[in-house]
């Protein structure tokens, strides 16, 4: 199986202080999966929330397969995260905590060709720190211009 699939949240580290990393599984219908291996998904403006005991992925957009029937899937559903059931405790209990959040921050398909989603827990960022991240970016472009001229 090829793993060349690799879908990024690119504004995760921007918008957010990721602290905790974690890899599950997600449950998907077969149309998801190969609308995912042409690369149509998004991961942007995803998060993660418990429903009881199960922690599900909401607002990934998956687009629709265009070689689908009427059994294609519905783009923006509630998609099922795989963690056992201690992972799903020690995380309930961080997400519990006030201002934490669990956003994905990449999604590819394995060399065994399943679905992985790396998850984050996440502290929103304030302006200021923002603005701090901008600039020790264009530091770091700086000095690698520099670097190169060398």
């Amino acid at each position: 199986m090829s793993a060349d699939i690799y879908i990024k949240n690119r504004r995760a580290k921007f918008d957010y202080e990721l602290t905790d990393k974690l890899t599950a599984g997600i449950q998907l219908q077969g149309t998801e999966i190969k609308s995912l291996r042409s690369g149509q998904a998004s991961i942007n403006e995803a998060f993660c929330e418990f429903k009881g005991e199960e922690m599900f992925v909401i607002n990934m957009h998956i687009e629709e397969y265009k070689f689908g029937s009427h059994a294609n899937h519905e783009p923006k559903r509630q998609r099922k995260l795989l963690l056992n059931k201690t992972e799903l405790a020690r995380w309930k209990k961080k997400v519990s905590t006030k201002g934490l959040t669990i956003i994905p921050t990449a999604f590819y398909i394995n060399d065994k060709g399943l679905a992985k989603l790396d998850i984050a827990l996440a502290q929103g960022k304030k302006i200021h720190d923002k603005r701090d991240s901008i600039k020790d970016r264009d530091t770091q472009r700086d000095l690698d211009r520099l670097k190169k001229s060398f």
